[in-house]
């Protein structure tokens, strides 16, 4: 579910908006863990989409 999730905010990343509702939506279906994960690669690869 992690790679999946990852695919879908790369294909949505060309709207900050899309991108921050695909997040939520997606984080609830994922593990802590899993949440962790993603928002750390979010931080790395998409850090204007990201609010700290």
């Amino acid at each position: 579910m992690l790679d999946y999730s990852k695919m879908i905010l790369e294909k949505v990343s060309f709207d900050p908006a899309l991108f921050k509702k695909e997040l939520r939506k997606l984080s609830k279906w994922l593990t802590i863990s899993e949440r962790k994960v993603l928002l750390h690669w979010c931080k790395e690869n998409f850090p204007k989409h990201i609010i700290y």
